[in-house]
Parts: C-alpha cells; sequence; structure tokens
C-alpha cells in the first residue's frame, strides 16, 4: 500500500489504494497520509486514493528551508503523472487545501473538484506571518511541546475530553515530522498568495468544510468566503474544530462521498 515516487531526485511517500477513478488526500500541517487511515479505508472501496506526505511530513524528503505551496503542488503532480493519472478529485486538509489551490492554479486541466477541508483561500493577515515566525523560533527550541499544544488547539475545546484517541493519534504524527520539515512548511504557508479568485472561476465543483468551533479558521470569514464559490457544496460542522473528519467522521464520509460522487 505504501509506495515512493522521486521527485528533485528526493523520496515522496504515498498510499496508493482501491481501484477506479482517482481521489487525492493531501493532509494538513504536522500530519502525513496515515492521518486520512478510516478515509482510505472507506474511500477505497469505491474509487482509487493516492494519499501522499507532503515535503518534510511523514517519509517524505525535505527540499530546502522552505516549502511553498507551489513546490508542494508540483511534488503532488509528480506522484501524479508518475502514475499516469489524468484526472482526479484532489481532497486537502488545512495546509493540504492551500496546496490544492495552489495545484488549481497550476494544472487547472487535471481537476475534477475540489474540497477543502477547514482550509482558506486568503493569504496569511500580517499578525498571522507574525505568528509563524515566532512558532519558528518555538519549534527550535522544543519541538515537541510545540506539537503536543499545536494539536490539541485543532480539535474544539469542548470536544478534548470526548476525544482522547483521536488526538493522541493525531500527536503520534506530528511528533513524528521533523523539525526542518515544520520550519519549512511555516515559511510556506506564510508567503502563500490568496487564491480566491480561483473559488469564483472554476466550473468544477468545490466543497468547503467549516467548522464552528475552529480555533485556527475563523468560521464567518469562511462563510463569506463560500459565497465566491461558483460550484458549491458546503458542510458545516457545528460541533467542531480544525480537525472536522476526525471530530465527526461518520457526516465527514458522508458529505465527501456524495461530493466526490457529483465531481465524478
Amino acid at each position: 500500500m505504501f509506495k515512493t515516487s522521486k521527485y528533485k531526485n528526493q523520496t515522496v511517500s504515498f498510499i496508493d489504494k482501491g481501484k477506479g477513478r482517482v481521489v487525492v488526500l493531501l493532509h494538513g500541517y504536522l500530519g502525513s497520509s496515515r492521518i486520512w487511515e478510516s478515509k482510505i479505508d472507506q474511500l477505497s472501496k469505491s474509487y482509487r486514493i493516492i494519499a501522499i506526505d507532503l515535503p518534510g511530513h511523514g517519509a517524505t524528503d525535505n527540499f530546502g528551508y522552505a516549502h511553498s505551496m507551489e513546490l508542494m503542488a508540483k511534488c503532488v503532480k509528480s506522484v501524479l503523472d508518475n502514475l499516469r493519472l489524468k484526472k482526479y478529485v484532489i481532497v486537502g486538509h488545512s495546509m493540504g487545501g492551500y496546496v490544492a489551490l495552489a495545484f488549481a492554479d497550476l494544472f487547472p486541466d487535471n481537476l475534477k473538484g475540489i474540497c477543502l477541508y477547514q482550509s482558506t483561500a486568503y493569504a496569511d493577515s500580517e499578525e498571522k506571518k507574525k505568528d509563524r515566525l515566532r512558532a519558528i523560533e518555538v519549534v527550535k527550541k522544543d519541538r515537541n511541546i510545540y506539537t503536543k499544544a499545536t494539536i490539541k488547539n485543532l480539535f474544539a475545546t469542548k470536544n478534548l475530553k470526548y476525544l482522547k484517541e483521536e488526538i493522541s493519534f493525531a500527536t503520534a504524527i506530528a511528533k513524528a515530522t521533523n523539525k526542518q520539515g515544520i520550519i519549512a512548511a511555516l515559511h510556506g504557508m506564510k508567503d502563500r498568495p490568496s487564491r480566491d479568485l480561483i473559488l469564483g472561476l472554476v466550473e468544477y465543483p468545490i466543497m468547503m468544510v467549516i467548522g464552528e468551533l475552529d480555533n485556527v479558521l475563523n468560521y464567518q470569514q469562511l462563510l463569506e468566503q463560500f459565497k465566491l464559490v461558483k460550484n458549491g457544496t458546503l458542510l458545516y460542522l457545528e460541533h467542531d474544530g480544525h480537525f472536522g473528519f476526525l471530530e465527526s467522521p461518520k457526516l465527514s464520509n458522508k458529505s465527501l462521498r456524495s461530493f466526490i460522487r457529483k465531481c465524478f
């Protein structure tokens, strides 16, 4: 199930499971393809699932001091090209959504649809950019304390006592992310441009998943952003934070399946 590919002479790790039409899963910051375990099991019954470890995450190598969203998108494209895949739906969680939008910018003809899972098409605010730089300094001092606190913040505060297993699972994946991979991703996210124009221009379907209790992205701003989408599907999770597919797995699976059918 785990396979490897080469991009810029570095190793890219990914999961390839199932047969049929292709759905690409891109994890978020401090994640890996493993974070999608339950989604892969469910979706691979109907589709061919390609879940990729983005640069500096999981078992994929680092590519430099900063991993731009464009570099990550090109890395994803190289895997899909090596597999000779032409058309696919991309599902991106958080940072994976930023990569999906960069992919849409660079390779529009390959897409059948995009799902932005607790992600945004807007660039970082000036305040958020400063937060990223502060985070880099914290990571340099103590990566483990940083990753543990960061993952906890991705779940709705009221869900922390109910989802200890899910939090432990996500934290273990985050702790396995190497220091340089974390720093390179923070630089890449900090410097990414806004891509909200794409939402209103493309003909293929776009799904946005929004958590009302998200500590990272403001749900009201995301609802406003959703109004830009030309061909949109909305999943609004009123009890969830930034990790909707772990916080509400059944509802997430049902909605995502419905969206993928719409795309194909």
